[in-house]
């Protein structure tokens, strides 16, 4: 992000006192100003949910470039550039074009109250409707009635991921409550799309399609991803697809991955067999169990890998405790760090009998990073203090031995550790 962007969102930080407060009036109000920039939008595949958004996002522009189309992507937070927020038919947006429509948005909206995220995403509206593209994927910020990106009057599909509980001083401390959240990107005539979910979730997802008028089509009900050994079959009643294993790792990969087929197959984008399986098997999603090989991973010796994933919550845990259990061959050595307010109990849970050893760390940059000291509470003192992540690694490598290094805890310990590391995104 050049240092003008940066200026700029440093003075749109002062124009609402809260941080996080959804709601859709003031971002409606500044749309109209600018003079709608939402109603011209490509066809919109909207993504909400408590895991895998990004995944599916991926997903979803990995096939739609594979299938020749030009493919808007927006996602939250950015890692290591602000830039990756806004990918314009292919490309990330450069400075100059963000700094402008930043620009452009602030004077328009002339200091009136308003979220940054709001202001952001008004800027991406401007952007994705100035630049010609056949999709774009839509990925919510925070829950989905009330958030910033549900504004779009139109939508050819919504697509909700696994669900669960985070975000809860804003969303509900309830799956039923964050359900009803995330379903409010249902919205009235708009075909949706989830994958597997609990019984409770799936009869809130239910209820609220059939209050829009829509119809919901789930994973085990109106169409399987069945896993096989060279891939996954994925069926509906329109056929059946054979697909090559995801590129990005992990079982849960195969739900996300079915997810954003079956939301191109609700859009109705005639996308072919073969666009689908290039896309699934081509993906990738910086974050998401990603095997580093720079300056971080340098620290090692040759006998061990570094990998890297963002999960933070209790879904996130259960789902690398899997990947640990895939991983049985070898120990893992989880480094974790988390942000404050994270439910760091719920998802170390799973993960600490998995694990043959635990450092807790934080990072001088890291965004409201969790104390060392908060991260081995959590842990019931199996944990070990880092503190950092480079001193975690530097312990592990002294020790020596075969193993697999797994950081996770944070997207914004991750971005962190990407800057760090040097790998690229």
């Amino acid at each position: 992000m050049s240092g003008r962007v940066e200026a700029i969102v440093a003075r749109l930080h002062a124009l609402h006192p809260r941080l996080i407060d959804l709601s859709l009036h003031r971002l409606e109000a500044l749309l109209a100003r600018l003079g709608h920039p939402e109603r011209r939008l490509p066809p919109v595949i909207h993504v909400a949910g408590t895991n895998g958004k990004g995944s599916v996002c991926a997903v979803l522009r990995a096939i739609g470039e594979a299938a020749g189309r030009r493919v808007h992507v927006y996602t939250s937070p950015h890692l290591v550039r602000f830039n990756e927020r806004f990918r314009l038919a292919g490309a990330l947006v450069d400075d100059a074009a963000l700094e402008a429509t930043l620009a452009e948005a602030e004077a328009v909206n002339a200091g009136a109250p308003i979220t940054v995220f709001e202001m952001i995403t008004a800027a991406g509206f401007m952007l994705f409707a100035r630049v010609p593209a056949d999709l774009l994927v839509l990925e919510v910020g925070l829950g989905g009635r009330f958030d910033a990106t549900n504004v779009v009057p139109a939508k050819a599909a919504a697509a909700i991921t696994s669900i669960s509980l985070d975000h809860r001083e804003f969303l509900g401390d309830t799956l039923a409550a964050i359900a009803f959240e995330k379903a409010g990107i249902i919205t009235p005539g708009t075909p949706a799309v989830t994958g597997t979910q609990t019984p409770e979730v799936l009869a809130v997802l239910d209820a609220a399609a059939a209050a829009a008028g829509s119809r919901l089509a789930a994973r085990g009900r109106e169409w399987v991803a069945e896993p096989r050994p060279d891939g996954f079959a994925f069926r509906d009643g329109a056929g059946t697809l054979s697909l090559p294993p995801p590129g990005l790792l992990g079982r849960h990969q195969i739900d996300n991955a079915a997810i954003a087929i079956a939301a191109l197959r609700a859009a109705g984008l005639g996308i072919a067999e073969a666009a689908m399986a290039e896309g699934v098997a081509r993906a990738i999603w910086p974050a998401r169990l990603q095997r580093l090989s720079g300056r971080l991973a340098r620290l090692l010796p040759e006998t061990m890998e570094l990998w890297l994933d963002g999960g933070h919550n209790p879904g996130a845990g259960a789902a690398l405790a899997a990947q640990l259990d895939d991983w049985a061959e070898r120990p893992t050595l989880l480094v974790v760090g988390m942000k404050q307010g994270k439910d760091a109990d719920e998802f170390l849970r799973p993960l600490l009998a998995r694990a043959a050893s635990v450092w807790a760390v934080a990072e001088p940059g890291q965004h409201l990073a969790m104390p060392v000291e908060a991260v081995v509470a959590a842990s019931g003192g199996l944990a070990q203090p880092g503190p950092t992540v480079a001193d975690a690694l530097g312990a592990i490598a002294a020790r020596g031995g075969t193993a697999r290094v797994l950081i996770c805890g944070s997207l914004f310990l991750a971005g962190e550790v990407l800057k760090q590391d040097g790998d690229g995104l």
